[in-house]
């Protein structure tokens, strides 16, 4: 019995199965030995595959992969935001390898990938789904591009294909603390009330998997699913929007209403409307940042900012200026809102915003 068939079997015995309080355990071996299978499917193949691989050197401040069915738009829309040309026509699977180009925003270089359309069952490998989904991984945010007039059905089936495959879209990594040991059994604790596990499903879901010695601390009540996924460790937590195309073929009252929907936004790539929205969107969404630098004595350098993420401190400022300009600093004046004035006299732990300048001293 091969990889595909234990994988189909499994699935109708998980559908057949009445989830409750009695079933909980064996539901949850069946979803430990699913996620085994899965991931050995996904493990590269010893002989290499004929063919174009997809690999692209990874350039810019940030990477964007795009996703989608074939002939939803995503060769106009990288035509139309880039200066790349992607062959674009109404018949499918027109692109039939990665196209990158570069999204120029706010001083950013963000790296936009059209990948050829993917398929039902292209975490099977069917089409070139295996390859498509290797790069969205890579990404630092997923675009899914859908067709305005047939999303829904769309929006599932390539969330049920990343799901497979260990794409986790706008989830936050589970807050389970886990080692494997050599020795001492499975220690299991919880800081909360769990509601979804108990110590005998963490260890039937560690047996499956060959672990009898470990640590396990569950800082939030988590289900199985998320148990399992902090086990595999190959899982990809990664920002999405979902970016509706041809809005311009339906009506006012289904726009409104797949604009509301969450991580949304609606583009018309051939009548180019709401593009500069969803460029804005992207930028929030890959959490970019734009820090002007001053010399002592001169104007700030509005013309060359540096692009940082949220969060970045005068250090990152310092690494991305120069890696040895640590060793000599002194402090930083920094002017913007991160300040409670300005200029304000800062080290390296303060956290800098969007459009703040920079002045750093030596020592």
């Amino acid at each position: 019995m091969g990889i595909l068939d234990r994988i189909a079997e499994i699935e109708r015995e998980i559908s057949r199965t009445q989830k409750n309080k009695a079933t909980e355990y064996h539901l949850g071996v069946l979803k430990a030995k699913l996620a085994k299978y899965r991931g050995q499917l996904l493990e590269p193949s010893k002989s290499k595959e004929k063919g174009e691989g997809f690999e692209v050197l990874k350039s810019g401040d940030a990477r964007v992969a795009l996703i989608g069915f074939p002939s939803v738009g995503k060769s106009t829309l990288l035509n139309t935001v880039t200066n790349t040309h992607s062959e674009s026509a109404s018949y499918e699977f027109t692109t039939l390898t990665c196209i990158p180009g570069v999204i120029e925003y706010k001083g950013a270089n963000i790296q936009l990938l059209d990948l050829p359309g993917i398929i039902e069952g292209a975490a099977q490998g069917k089409g070139r789904g295996r390859q498509v989904i290797a790069v969205a991984r890579t990404a630092d945010l997923v675009i899914i591009m859908l067709d305005a007039t047939k999303s829904e059905a769309q929006r599932r089936l390539l969330e049920q294909e990343l799901e497979s495959v260990g794409i986790r879209l706008n989830k936050r990594r589970p807050n389970i603390y886990f080692k494997e040991k050599k020795t001492g059994g499975v220690s299991f604790n919880s800081m909360c009330n769990l509601t979804r596990v108990d110590e005998k499903l963490v260890q039937m879901i560690l047996h499956e998997y060959r672990i009898f010695n470990a640590e396990v601390l569950f800082r939030e009540d988590c289900s199985p699913d998320e148990f399992i996924d902090v086990i595999c460790k190959n899982r990809a937590y990664l920002p999405c929007l979902y970016v509706y195309n041809k809005i311009d073929q339906i009506s006012m009252e289904e726009v409104d209403k797949l604009a509301r929907q969450p991580h949304s936004v609606v583009v018309s790539c051939n009548m180019k409307l709401n593009l500069d929205y969803m460029l804005e969107t992207i930028w929030n969404y890959l959490s970019l940042i734009q820090v002007y630098t001053k010399k002592r004595g001169q104007p700030p350098d509005f013309e060359d900012g540096l692009i940082m993420r949220r969060g970045s401190s005068i250090e990152h400022v310092c690494h991305t200026i120069h890696r040895t300009l640590t060793s000599q600093f002194k402090y930083a004046l920094v002017w913007g809102t991160s300040t409670k004035y300005s200029p304000q006299r800062v080290g390296l732990n303060h956290v800098v915003h969007h459009e703040d300048v920079v002045q750093i001293v030596k020592k």
